[in-house]
């Protein structure tokens, strides 16, 4: 089994860890107060609406901790720093507790946050030259979940189209000879004036001003890869939780996406 991420820059993990410092240790024993772990940037910004939700429904406090890594949320959760974070996919959560041992369990979804292709430089994506230099996220279910789309839209073939940790070793067939750069996804759309095309998640895609209809190709909404709440086993059940997780799926919360990611961010639990 591959390491679930590959190298992060320095400088993010090293603001992840100075994010999460002060925060604290065990938080289960008051119920009035629930930590989440989230990225920072508009997946913040939505919690911040479930927050005023739980707080006005629930007498809910929900401290939000801001991470900019996608290692040290769950590491948090797992040493009980947080109660539960709201980032990830299914198949990123079953990568890292298979690697990692993370005892975790799903408390609700959230929204799916469509992976789409971009360029400065075409318009279209049938004007991609052949041998287009092209990248992809490089954390293993990112990237299979982007190879997976190409593949998809009869741009590659891969060996095993089901595989959601393909890398460009499990290309079959490259007919455009595209040229791969794996890059961290937080960085993707920097990479816009140096590459053809990259895909990058509405997370990242839509605060550097790239709406999710500007892509040349995306995900539909029939996405499997809808963001969830995860919390550590046993926890699922807790009356807090259960409040976080109704709290969030709210009208309220999918108004602030829709104002946030305008259309890049489906509501994952209607």
């Amino acid at each position: 089994m591959r390491f679930p991420l590959r190298s992060m820059a320095l400088a993010a993990v090293t603001l992840g860890t100075m994010t999460l410092a002060g925060c604290g240790g065990d938080t289960a024993s008051d119920d009035n107060v629930v930590k989440v772990g989230t990225m920072a940037g508009p997946e913040t910004s939505v919690m911040e609406a479930a927050k005023k939700v739980a707080k006005e429904k629930y007498d809910l406090d929900v401290q939000i901790v801001e991470f900019t890594d996608y290692n040290s949320p769950n590491a948090a959760l797992a040493d009980g720093s947080l109660d539960a974070n709201a980032y990830q996919h299914k198949p990123y959560l079953e990568n890292m507790v298979n690697d990692r041992g993370y005892d975790f369990a799903i408390a609700g979804n959230t929204f799916v946050y469509p992976i789409g292709a971009y360029s400065k430089k075409y318009s279209d994506i049938n004007d991609i030259p052949e041998g287009a230099t092209v990248a992809l996220p490089n954390d293993p279910s990112n990237e299979g979940r982007t190879l997976i789309l190409m593949d998809k839209e009869g741009l590659l073939t891969l060996k095993d189209n089901t595989n959601l940790n393909a890398t460009p070793m499990d290309i079959e067939k490259n007919p455009h000879d595209y040229q791969f750069r794996e890059i961290d996804a937080a960085q993707l759309p920097r990479t816009l004036d140096d590459v053809d095309m990259a895909f990058i998640n509405s997370t990242y895609s839509q605060p550097a001003g790239l709406p999710l209809s500007s892509a040349l190709i995306r995900e539909g909404a029939d996405s499997p890869y809808v963001n969830l709440i995860v919390v550590r086993k046993g926890d699922e059940n807790s009356e807090k939780i259960k409040h976080l997780v109704e709290a969030y799926q709210t009208d309220t919360v999918v108004e602030k996406a829709k104002e946030l990611f305008q259309g890049g961010a489906v509501a994952g639990w209607k």
